[in-house]
């Protein structure tokens, strides 16, 4: 069994909130992209919106020097 490496991803998207669209930018530390964007869409869900109000445009697996989260990048080393 080959051994796991936890990657970065960068996840876009947007919502829309009280007739205004938000445009948003998380990075998550992941074994799988499915793991990145649950843990995305998680902590955005927090804020009382609701799954199907949220469109993701794009999920990137990055290197650890593009992070801009400090830290990503400190737990990342």
């Amino acid at each position: 069994m080959s051994e796991s490496e936890i990657k970065i991803f960068r996840i876009t998207g947007h919502y829309y909130k009280n007739h205004k669209r938000y445009l948003f930018r998380k990075e998550k530390r992941a074994l799988k992209k499915e793991d990145a964007i649950e843990k995305a869409l998680s902590q955005i869900t927090s804020i009382g919106l609701f799954r199907r109000q949220i469109t993701i445009d794009e999920v990137k697996e990055i290197a650890i020097d593009e992070a801009e989260d400090y830290l990503i990048k400190e737990l990342s080393k």
